[in-house]
């Protein structure tokens, strides 16, 4: 249920929030143009966001919406200077990409539109426009799909008659299949191993120098346990604890499930070596404290706040490119997915259950975790060198002119 004093704090957001509402062609006086009543508008963003367990799933909509942050804080009634200071689970706010003004609500502003108003020919011309700015498939099925759920609430709510969103995916190009390629590069356990080594011995200046390097190798050690980037920001020091006997990772996942991520070995001494090194030089406890309102953040910034996604996929982009030659030619196209991709290319391929890769990485449906199955293909498992050496010289070189191969039904010459 919405708590009243947040959505109170939603609705009295300042008319003009900065660049994130209105569009690219606001009016002078614009509030929300196209909109008459954007309280209400604003009480139904509201209401629909709190419906949301999990904090990052709230920001991730409201970000793909281009809506501020503050809109997916408001709705929890969360205090904004205690988030800052890096003691809640939220981390900061995502960077602006490229097309963040083609977001659905700054595109509907930008037309003077009113969402509510939007019909199937709207959307439809909107997914176009992403599509003209270079959108790639798989942004513009996701994005369909956040507004799709927004537009899907109106209608449950009595607010419009039909989801305009709610469109053919097949028709526009959008509808995966088992079939699609995934687009993450494939990395070996040997190029794994290379990002591991890159962590430890990442250049840095600082007197704090091993510190930042012991935090790359727990970072990297966490990547190599499958898990995704929303859910490693969110970890705190606390979610690292014993049961059963074992160190367990408790992961909280998409909509705010919890799962337990068993880490070997070497991440628990890559975890437990980066906080030992930490609360020597900044003096905070090991264990975590409980009980309190504060929490510490498993990997935290130089002062203590909690790493931001665009900081992490950055950090990660330095150590491959001081990784060396195993990863020289792909060190730009490596991103936390890329581990995450790679954890369960390798679990299956060195013949692990796929149901128990599917609870590592915390897939809802094992179809999912068997889209990665397809890259275990390899030149083995493939026919492209047997046709090339058909049609090319070398192919003719080794088999022979037709005319010259041996017919099992013709006499030999020599017979």
């Amino acid at each position: 249920m919405t708590d009243p004093a947040a959505l109170t704090v939603l609705t009295a957001l300042p008319r003009r929030p900065g660049p994130a509402l209105p569009g690219p062609h606001p009016g002078p006086d614009a509030d929300w143009p196209g909109v008459d009543d954007p309280a209400a508008l604003r009480g139904l963003v509201a209401r629909w966001l709190a419906g949301y367990g999990a904090a990052q799933t709230r920001r991730t909509y409201a970000y793909a919406l281009g809506l501020p942050p503050e809109w997916a804080d408001a709705v929890t009634g969360a205090d904004r200077p205690a988030r800052a200071a890096g003691s809640g689970r939220t981390p900061p706010p995502a960077r602006r990409g490229r097309l963040h003004h083609l977001a659905y609500f700054r595109w509907c502003a930008g037309h003077a539109l009113d969402p509510r108003a939007a019909t199937a020919a709207h959307v439809t011309t909107w997914l176009h426009a992403l599509d003209a700015a270079g959108a790639g498939k798989r942004t513009r099925a996701r994005m369909l799909s956040t507004v799709s759920a927004f537009y899907a609430f109106l209608a449950e709510d009595g607010v419009i008659d039909a989801n305009p969103a709610a469109l053919h995916r097949g028709r526009l190009g959008l509808a995966g299949t088992s079939r699609d390629p995934s687009p993450t590069i494939r990395l070996t356990a040997d190029q794994v191993r290379a990002l591991w080594a890159a962590a430890a011995a990442l250049p840095n200046r600082t007197r704090h120098r091993e510190l930042y390097a012991r935090r790359a190798v727990a970072y990297v050690a966490l990547l190599c346990l499958g898990l995704r980037i929303s859910e490693i920001t969110g970890l705190d020091r606390d979610d690292l604890v014993v049961s059963g006997g074992e160190r367990v990772l408790r992961v909280r996942g998409k909509g705010g499930t919890v799962r337990e991520v068993f880490p070997g070995a070497a991440t628990v001494d890559a975890l437990t070596g980066y906080l030992l090194l930490r609360d020597r030089e900044y003096g905070d406890p090991l264990p975590a404290r409980t009980g309190g309102a504060r929490r510490s953040p498993l990997l935290a910034t130089k002062d203590g706040g909690r790493c931001s996604r665009h900081d992490l996929h950055q950090l990660l982009r330095r150590i491959a490119r001081h990784a060396g030659p195993p990863l020289a030619e792909v060190a730009d196209r490596v991103h936390p997915h890329t581990l995450r991709h790679a954890y369960v290319t390798l679990a299956l391929e060195a013949g692990a259950p796929i149901q128990h890769v599917q609870a590592d990485v915390g897939h809802a449906s094992i179809a999912t975790t068997r889209h990665y199955d397809r890259s275990l293909r390899t030149r083995a498992g493939s026919a492209a060198d047997l046709v090339t050496g058909l049609v090319t010289e070398t192919g003719r070189e080794r088999t022979g002119p037709p005319d010259e191969r041996e017919d099992p039904q013709r006499p030999r010459a020599d017979a």
